[in-house]
C-alpha cells in the first residue's frame, strides 16, 4: 500500500478518487509545527539552531499518518508544488522520522499544478526527492521573520508605549501607506485652466482643446487663473480656422498576460471590491475542486505564483475554443508567450488559468464568489492567447488664419475587437479615457466654432492605496511574496496601524509614530532597497546559490548590534528624536507666524510628545497647572478628543454641588464638588472609552457619578445586585459574585432578569476570574475531555469556550456560524483540553501508545506539567 500525504482534506477526497485502490491518502491540515511564539526559538549563538512545536490539533492527525505508514511499503509527500508546500512535507517527514515509522520505507515527492485526474497521474509517475533547497529557503525566510519580530517589538513596548508589533515585511508595507500620506499632506494644490471648444469643418461638431497661443505651445500651468483662460477664450471667439492636418494611425492592443498571484489579487480588488485574503479563500476552493456531476475536479490551476507561463496542451486547447466560439479571426498566427515582468519572478509555475477552457463560467453552478471569480480568471485567461485589438488613432489639428491660436481634436476607435470581446483590464487611479470616434474631415475645410467653455482645475494629490495599488506597489519593489501579500495588509488593519476609508488605507497616528520609530532609530531594515536584496537573496537560497545560514549570520551581525545600540536610549531621548521627525506633521505651520508648538490652553507652554501606559498624546510643558492634551496627529484632526483642561459642567441637583470635568495622571474624570478639607476626597468616576471627553455633558457627568447602580434584589436571597465600572470594564455584583456586562451602556440599562440570568451564568461556570460572559450557543461536549463547548459573548468580542481554554473567534467568523469542528479546531490552537480523569491509568493495551511527553503531563506534579500533552517541542 501506498500512503499519499497532502494538506487539505478536501484536496485528500479528490486524488483518493482518481488513485484508487492501492493508496490511502492523508491530510496534515496544513503546517503540522511551527516556532513557539515566546523568546529562544531561534537561537543565533547555536548558529540559529531551531525549536519547533508540533501544532495541538496535528498531534493526532499525525498519529493516524504514522499508523497508516506502518502498513504501507512507499509514502509519497504530495503538498503545494511552492516553498510553504516543500515546507509542509519536510516538517511532516521530521515529524514522521522521530516516531520512527519510516524506516525502510520508499519516501517520494510529487507535485501537480492542478487537481485534475490527468495532472495527478502524470505526477505520481515522474517521482523526485524532497528539494532541500527550497526547504532551506523557507527556514530562512521563517528564522528571518521571527528574529526581526521577536527583537524589534519588545524594543517597541519599552521605547514607545501602546506600540504592538513590528515585523520585517509588514514594517516596510506600513512605511509604503506613511510615506505616500506625508506625499500627500506636503502636495501644494495649483491652479490651472483649460479652454475646450465645439468645432465642426462640414461635419457633425467634435471636440477640441486649445493647445497653441500666441504661437507658442501651451503647457500646463500657462493659463494659470481666470483672467488669462477668459483672454484666449475671446481669441478663439475672433479667430477664422482651418483644419491644418488629419492624421490617423492604426494601432494594436496587446492582451494582458495570464493572472499571477499578484495580478488576481489586484484586478478582484479593482473589479470585484475583494480584499487579498477573500480573493485567495475563494481562489483556494477553486483550485481543490467542487463537484461536478458526482465527480470532484479542480476548477484553477494551483494559485500561488508569480510565473506567466502556461503550458502548450492548454494553450492549443485555448486557441480551438476561441476559433469555435469567436472565428478563425480571433486566434493569433501562432500562440502567445508571457515573460514575468516583477522582481525576483520564480517561473516554475504556472499562471492561474481553469484546469480546462472547456468549462465555461456558464455552464458551472457556481455561486457567489467563487462563481465571479472563476469568470475573472476564465476571461482574462482566454484573452490572454486571443488576437489584438485593432484600434486606429485619430489627431486633428486646427489653426488659425494667422497661424497663432491651435487646437486639437484626439479620439480613438476599435476596428477590430480581438481580445476585447471577452475582457478588459481593469485600470489603475492614473488610468486615463481614450477619446472616442472623430468625423471624418479634410485638410483644408474651414472649421466653425460654436461654442468655447474656459474650465478651472485644481493639481491633485497622489491617491492613496487601495488593496490593488498596495499589492502592486509591494511586486513592483520586489518586497514580500505574492503569497504573503494578504496576510501582511492584514496585520495592519488588525494592529490599528492603519484603517480602511473609501477602500484606501490611511495611516493612523499610532501607525506613524512606529514607522518614525523604526526610521529614525533602524533606518537601514525599513528602507525598500534593502528589504527587495533581503528578497533576492531568499531567491538565491531557493536556487542553491547562497547558503541560508550565512545569510542569516550577515543579517543578524549589524542587525542584533542596532538593536542593542537602543538598550541604553531613554525614553525621553526617543521622544525628543519623535518630536523632531514628526513636527511637520503633528505641529504643521499655521501660517501667521506664530509657534505651532505653543499651548493654545495657556500663556507660555510648550506642546510636546508625551507617553503613557495608554500610549503616545501631544501634552503642554506646564503640567500639571495645564492639563491641555490631544491626540497625536495635526491639531486640525483633534475634534472631539481634545481637552484643555478643567471644566465646569453644571450643578448636581440634588446636591447643589459644581459638576467638573478634570484631567488627572492617568486621564480624564468626573468629580462633585471641591474637597472641604484636608481629608475631603471628593466622589469621582473615570471616564470609560465609550464616552471621549468631548462628549461629557452634565447628563453623563452625573450618570457616572452615581455608579454604582442598584439594579434590584436577588430574588433568591434579597439581597441587592449592583452595577459599576470597575478595573477590568462593566460589571455586575451580588453577594461576592462578580459577572461581566458586554458593553458599557448595559450598566445603565440592565434589568433584574438579565442580571439574575448572567450571575446564574458565572456561578455555574465554576472557578475562574470574576465576570463571565453570557452563553450565545452551545455546541455540545468536547470528544475527549466531556466538557461543554459554548461559544460565549465576551467583554473583548466572542469565543469559543471549553473548561479552562477559551479561543477568541476569528474576526471573519460570527457566533451564529461556529460549528462544532470550528470549535474544536480552535480550543485545539489554543493548547487544548485536559482529558477528564487522564492521571488514571490507562488500559494495558493502550498504555504504550502514550508518548514520554503525556506521561510526563500526567504524573508530574511540576509546574511544567500543567501545559497540555497535545504540543511537543523539537529543536532541529
Amino acid at each position: 500500500m501506498t500512503v499519499v500525504i497532502v494538506e487539505s482534506p478536501a484536496k485528500a477526497k479528490t486524488i483518493n478518487k482518481y488513485l484508487g485502490k492501492g493508496y490511502t491518502v492523508l491530510a496534515s491540515f496544513g503546517h503540522v509545527r511551527d516556532l513557539p511564539s515566546k523568546d529562544g526559538s531561534v537561537r543565533p549563538d547555536e548558529d540559529f539552531a531551531m525549536t519547533w512545536e508540533v501544532d495541538a490539533k496535528a498531534n493526532k492527525r499525525l498519529s493516524d499518518i504514522a499508523d497508516a505508514i506502518k502498513s504501507s511499503d512507499r509514502v509519497i509527500l504530495a503538498t503545494d508544488p511552492d516553498r510553504e508546500g516543500e515546507a509542509i512535507s519536510w516538517h511532516v517527514l521530521e515529524v514522521l522520522n522521530k516516531k520512527r515509522v519510516l524506516k525502510e520505507k520508499q519516501i517520494e515527492r510529487v507535485t501537480f499544478n492542478a487537481i485534475t485526474q490527468s495532472a495527478v497521474q502524470e505526477a505520481m509517475a515522474n517521482p523526485r526527492q524532497l528539494d532541500m533547497e527550497l526547504v532551506e529557503a523557507y527556514l530562512a525566510r521563517r528564522a528571518l521573520d521571527y528574529l526581526v519580530g521577536f527583537t524589534l517589538s519588545p524594543v517597541l513596548w519599552r521605547k514607545l508605549p501602546g506600540a504592538r508589533s513590528a515585523g520585517r515585511v509588514q514594517s516596510v508595507a506600513l512605511k509604503i501607506v506613511v510615506d505616500r500620506e506625508i506625499e500627500i499632506e506636503k502636495f501644494k494644490t495649483e491652479e490651472y485652466w483649460t479652454v475646450d471648444t465645439d468645432v465642426s469643418a462640414n461635419s457633425p461638431p467634435f471636440l477640441a482643446r486649445l493647445v497653441q497661443l500666441n504661437g507658442k505651445k501651451l503647457g500646463k500651468f500657462d493659463m494659470p487663473n481666470e483672467a488669462a483662460a477668459f483672454a484666449a477664450r475671446d481669441t478663439i471667439r475672433t479667430s477664422q480656422f482651418t483644419i491644418d492636418d488629419v492624421e490617423q494611425k492604426p494601432g494594436k492592443k496587446s492582451p494582458p498576460p495570464p493572472f499571477t498571484t499578484s495580478t488576481l489579487q489586484q484586478e478582484a480588488a479593482r473589479k470585484l471590491g475583494f480584499s487579498a485574503t477573500r480573493t485567495m479563500q475563494t481562489a483556494q476552493k477553486l483550485y481543490e475542486g467542487v463537484d461536478l456531476g458526482g465527480e470532484t475536479v479542480g476548477l484553477i490551476t494551483y494559485m500561488r505564483t508569480d510565473g506567466v507561463y502556461v503550458e502548450p496542451g492548454a494553450i492549443n486547447e485555448m486557441r480551438r475554443l476561441i476559433g469555435e466560439r469567436f472565428g478563425a479571426s480571433y486566434v493569433p498566427e501562432s500562440p502567445r508567450h508571457y515573460k514575468a515582468k516583477a522582481k525576483n519572478a520564480q517561473e516554475a509555475h504556472e499562471a492561474i488559468r481553469p484546469t480546462s477552457s472547456y468549462r465555461r463560467p456558464e455552464t458551472l453552478r457556481l455561486e457567489g464568489d467563487m462563481a465571479r471569480l472563476y469568470e475573472l480568471i476564465w476571461k482574462r485567461t482566454i484573452a490572454s492567447q486571443m488576437e489584438s485589438a485593432r484600434v486606429e488613432n485619430t489627431v486633428i489639428s486646427l489653426l488659425s488664419s494667422d497661424r497663432q491660436t491651435g487646437l486639437r481634436a484626439t479620439g480613438q476607435v476599435v476596428t477590430f475587437d480581438g481580445y476585447l470581446a471577452v475582457y478588459e483590464e481593469g485600470k489603475d487611479d492614473d488610468g486615463d479615457d481614450e477619446g472616442g470616434r472623430l468625423p471624418a474631415v479634410k485638410a483644408g475645410t474651414i472649421a466653425q466654432v460654436h461654442e468655447v467653455r474656459p474650465a478651472q482645475h485644481f493639481t491633485e494629490p497622489p491617491p492613496r492605496y487601495s488593496e490593488a495599488t498596495l499589492v502592486k506597489k509591494l511586486e513592483e519593489l520586489g518586497i514580500g511574496r505574492p503569497s504573503t501579500y494578504a496576510s501582511i495588509l492584514g496585520v495592519l488593519r488588525d494592529r490599528a496601524y492603519v484603517r480602511m476609508d473609501k477602500n484606501r488605507f490611511i495611516p493612523e497616528d499610532k501607525g506613524r509614530l512606529v514607522t518614525a520609530f523604526l526610521d529614525q532609530f533602524f533606518h537601514r531594515y525599513v528602507q525598500y532597497d534593502f528589504t527587495a536584496d533581503l528578497e533576492e537573496k531568499l531567491d538565491l537560497v531557493s536556487d542553491g546559490k547562497l547558503d541560508w545560514k550565512a545569510l542569516l549570520r550577515d543579517f543578524w551581525k549589524d542587525f542584533h548590534a542596532a538593536a542593542e545600540g537602543m538598550t541604553e536610549l531613554r525614553v525621553s531621548q526617543v521622544l525628543d528624536t519623535l518630536n523632531e521627525a514628526l513636527g511637520p506633521h503633528i505641529f504643521p505651520d499655521k501660517g501667521d507666524g506664530t509657534n505651532p508648538r505653543a499651548c493654545p490652553s495657556c500663556s507660555n507652554g510648550m506642546l510636546s510628545l508625551k507617553t503613557s501606559r495608554f500610549g503616545a498624546f501631544i501634552g503642554c510643558s506646564n503640567y500639571p497647572e495645564c492639563k491641555y492634551t490631544r491626540p497625536v496627529g495635526s491639531p486640525d484632526s483633534e475634534g472631539e478628543s481634545a481637552v484643555s483642561g478643567d471644566k465646569e459642567l453644571g450643578t448636581d441637583p440634588e446636591t447643589g454641588k459644581v459638576v467638573a470635568l478634570k484631567i488627572g495622571r492617568f486621564g480624564p474624570y468626573v468629580q462633585l464638588g471641591e474637597p472641604e478639607s484636608k481629608d475631603d476626597k471628593p466622589k469621582r468616576s473615570s471616564l470609560p472609552k465609550a464616552w471621549p471627553p468631548a462628549t461629557i455633558d452634565l447628563d453623563r457627568a452625573l450618570k457616572l457619578l452615581s455608579l454604582p447602580r442598584q439594579v434590584g434584589t436577588h430574588p433568591e436571597d434579597s439581597k441587592p445586585i449592583v452595577a459599576g465600572l470597575g478595573r477590568f470594564g462593566p460589571f455586575i455584583e451580588h453577594a461576592g459574585t462578580y459577572a461581566n456586562l458586554s458593553n458599557f451602556d448595559e450598566i445603565f440599562e440592565v434589568g433584574i432578569n438579565r442580571a439574575v440570568t448572567l450571575l446564574a451564568e458565572k456561578r455555574a461556570g465554576g472557578k475562574g476570574r470574576a465576570g463571565a460572559a453570557a452563553s450565545l450557543k452551545d455546541l455540545g461536549a468536547h470528544p475527549e475531555s466531556g466538557d461543554a463547548i459554548q461559544v460565549m459573548a465576551g467583554r473583548y468580542g466572542p469565543y469559543v469556550k471549553c473548561g479552562k481554554v477559551n479561543a477568541t473567534l476569528p474576526k471573519d467568523v460570527t457566533p451564529e456560524t461556529v460549528t462544532l469542528e470550528l470549535a474544536l479546531a480552535l480550543i485545539n490552537a489554543k493548547g487544548g483540553v485536559a482529558k477528564k480523569g487522564a492521571a488514571k491509568k490507562a488500559p494495558a493495551k493502550k498504555a504504550a501508545a502514550k508518548t514520554s511527553a503525556a506521561k510526563k503531563a500526567t504524573t508530574t506534579k511540576k509546574p511544567a506539567a500543567k501545559k497540555t500533552p497535545a504540543k511537543k517541542t523539537e529543536t532541529a
